[in-house]
């Protein structure tokens, strides 16, 4: 592979970055300023383009110095990683699956989901949770092997991902005993009248729920909202409100939160999908989860 810049002026500038000027880094490297100053102007000079200018006393990065130091932050990243990666690799015989977790998915759903799995006798499990979008840009990275959502990707050219549809779930109403009652007589309209919590529109189906609330003509009596599914049931299990979940796992909800099903939300589903830079899967747990392939 040939390259038109040193890693070496690479990481001299990151440092310099980083620590917010020349002096600093020198310290921070044991070396001279001056030689610290050099390695810089010489992945300048390499780039073509002045990463550092003056300001006051100091250095400031330049437009061309951001765009470096953003790329200098994964790929340095990426490198502190590796001896923990080579020292897990000859550890242990293991398969390692790092998955992401969209924090809108329902983590019930995420455990059924992720069966298949489970059973492997020598796998190494790590899961991330964490917002969509990020999960996506640590994917194209590579530190993921799969990320977990409730949509698909979007189209970007830029990060050429592919998405693997792995089911769906029709939702339903739960509560707890002191709400049920009340909240199953005229339901739903019933929901105008009970304390009702709801996803936040960080979850692709709260916009289905808007939809059915609009055509049931039901306008809900919303007490709390959330972005993190597991946080909704915590709370809807501790009697703040009557609150939607998929009814995939309807058996688990009954027996984990102490909760009772309300009614359907007929005509509206939950999906889920396996997100990978593959379109042809090769990850040998990532094939157990999609369907036809387990």
């Amino acid at each position: 592979m040939s390259l038109s810049f040193s890693y070496r002026h690479l990481y001299y500038f990151w440092v310099v970055a980083k620590a917010g000027g020349m002096a600093r880094a020198a310290e921070r490297l044991g070396m001279a300023v001056q030689t610290v100053s050099t390695q810089v102007r010489e992945l300048e000079r390499s780039l073509g383009y002045a990463l550092l200018k003056p300001a006051g006393r100091g250095l400031v990065l330049t437009e061309a110095g951001q765009a470096a130091l953003r790329q200098a932050e994964q790929i340095f990243q990426l490198g502190e990683l590796l001896p923990a990666a080579v020292r897990d690799a000859v550890s242990s015989p293991s398969v390692r699956l790092a998955v992401g977790i969209s924090d809108a998915l329902p983590k019930l759903v995420v455990r059924h989901l992720m069966e298949p799995v489970l059973k492997e006798p020598a796998l190494r499990l790590l899961c991330h949770q964490d917002e969509f979008e990020d999960l996506l840009g640590d994917l194209a990275l590579h530190r993921l092997d799969v990320v977990l959502a409730d949509r698909a990707a979007p189209n970007n050219s830029n990060l050429k991902l592919y998405s693997h549809a792995l089911g769906s779930s029709a939702l339903g109403w739960y509560a707890t005993a002191p709400l049920l009652a009340m909240a199953r007589r005229g339901f739903p309209k019933s929901l105008e009248k009970v304390p009702v919590l709801l996803p936040t529109a960080h979850a692709a189906v709260r916009s289905r729920l808007d939809r059915w609330f609009e055509q049931h003509g039901v306008k809900p009596r919303i007490v709390g909202e959330f972005e993190d599914s597991a946080l909704l049931k915590t709370f809807g299990s501790g009697g703040m409100g009557v609150f939607p979940a998929p009814e995939l796992v309807h058996d688990e909800l009954i027996d984990r939160y102490a909760v009772k099903r309300v009614g359907h939300c007929d005509g509206v589903e939950e999906h889920f999908f396996a997100i990978g830079t593959e379109k042809k899967v090769l990850h040998p747990l990532v094939q157990r989860l999609l369907p036809g392939r387990r």
